[in-house]
């Protein structure tokens, strides 16, 4: 009788993991379809409202039911939905209300029991938990969309290391959650925002398939950490922690604070968080960060590797332009820029080429006017309603994603930063050794051919 209650439990998990990622589409478009529906007919009753405070109000009230339903979607579907409140959450990107609501779910996944994580470790490196680690903490350090991180101390070394491991099943359920997102990109696009949508979540999907790949995580990990070490003949700006040989994925553990809780270490240590000698630092730190795209922490490390990319040679010149352009105030070479890089645009403006840089900036640079705080590309100011994006690199949009996150960290910090005058010397190096690169070329084909 046990024997067949077992099997009939069996098949049991067997036909809900079949049914799983329909069910969970359906739910997907369901609460989606029901958050779009109440945008739409707020738009519609706030356009017979003439009062514009009361208009504002009646704003305001649909942001906080909208950013309750998206908490509520992306908290009780997890997975890749997690991920997309990491994005939104960024008072650049969403109403103030969803910010508020969204930022509480960045790094508080559902942890993997610890007996599964011993059980994925051992599987991995082929021995016995205990024969690896002499300690191992069970709560994990934090816990996001596709892995957790656990501390721990190797057995044989006696090193404390950083232990990332992967939540069983997140990469089949996240490769439907990305379709359905394609899906309502599509939609997106053709009735309410005038920009391709649709290959950013291509992008998107790439970079989860990279995120999965903790060897070639560790590669990038060992690249940048020796770039830094041979750019730099002093010491390196930022840490990059080492990964422990034949162990993916295993790194040294590096004590810190989160960038965004550095005001409170400031105040627990005497310094005034909004004081010049507080500032100075902060802006050392941001200064710091531009060097790459990872997580950082007090002692200036960078840790999470998962999204590393390597742009194309003639994308990466492109972009240097644009980046001269827009540390130039050029609205000329931006246009121009725009073209070599690949995104093609229409507009109805007059003044096409300060709209098409206005754009430009709010994708592609940190920098914000005075006394603003949130400049969103998808805004009811944003040049997005004068000048349409038809058609944006897959490549680029991890460039666009970074820029979000550096810029969310700047308005989070307190300071005025432009990502684009940090950059232009390098961008101005790069599109200089290309020149020297090509003059070389030539100069070598003209002597073999005479």
């Amino acid at each position: 009788m046990p024997l067949a209650l077992a099997q009939l439990q069996d098949i049991g998990d067997r036909i809900s993991d079949r049914l799983r990622p329909w069910s969970r589409s359906a739910e997907f478009w369901v609460r989606a379809a029901d958050i779009y529906t109440s945008y739409k007919v707020c738009q519609l009753r706030a356009g017979f409202v003439k009062d514009e405070e009361e208009r504002e109000a009646m704003w305001e009230q649909q942001h906080e039911l909208g950013a309750q339903k998206m908490y509520s979607l992306c908290s009780e579907l997890g997975g890749l939905f997690l991920k997309a409140a990491q994005i939104l959450g960024k008072p650049d990107l969403a109403p103030m209300a969803w910010v508020k609501r969204l930022v509480t779910l960045c790094d508080k996944a559902p942890a993997t029991p610890v007996d599964v994580v011993r059980d994925v470790v051992e599987k991995q490196f082929g021995k016995s938990f205990d024969d690896i680690f002499e300690c191992f903490d069970v709560e994990p350090v934090g816990s996001a969309s596709i892995a957790q991180v656990h501390r721990a101390r190797l057995k044989l070394s006696k090193t404390d290391v950083a232990v990332k491991v992967q939540h069983p099943g997140a990469e089949k359920l996240m490769m439907v959650d990305i379709r359905n997102m394609q899906a309502f990109a599509l939609f997106l696009q053709k009735y309410d925002i005038n920009f391709d949508l649709y290959s950013a979540t291509k992008e998107m999907e790439k970079q989860i398939c990279y995120e999965f790949d903790f060897v070639r995580e560790a590669k990038a990990m060992e690249r940048i950490r020796e770039f830094l070490r041979v750019t730099n003949k002093k010491k390196p700006p930022v840490i990059v922690p080492r990964v422990i040989p034949e162990m993916v994925l295993v790194m040294e553990f590096i004590e810190g604070t989160p960038i965004m809780n550095l005001g409170n270490e400031m105040a627990k240590r005497g310094i005034d968080p909004g004081g010049k000698i507080a500032t100075m630092a902060k802006q050392k730190i941001l200064t710091d960060l531009t060097l790459a795209y990872g997580q950082m922490i007090l002692k200036d490390a960078l840790l999470d590797y998962g999204q590393v990319k390597a742009m194309p040679e003639d994308l990466r010149l492109a972009y240097a332009n644009l980046v001269i352009a827009m540390a130039d105030d050029d609205f000329l070479r931006t246009k121009e820029s725009f073209r070599e890089i690949g995104i093609e645009t229409w507009s109805i403006a007059d003044n096409e080429l300060e709209e098409l840089f206005q754009l430009s900036l709010r994708m592609f640079d940190t920098r914000l006017p005075p006394g603003v705080t949130a400049m969103s590309p998808f805004a009811e100011d944003s040049s997005l309603n004068k000048v349409g994006v038809q058609s944006f690199p897959e490549e680029l949009f991890s460039v666009l994603r970074t820029i979000q996150l550096l810029r969310g960290l700047t308005v989070g910090m307190g300071l005025r930063f432009s990502c684009a005058q940090q950059w232009k010397p390098i961008a101005e190096e790069a599109l200089l050794n290309c020149k020297i690169k090509k003059a070389a070329e030539k100069f070598c084909q003209a002597t073999v051919f005479e």
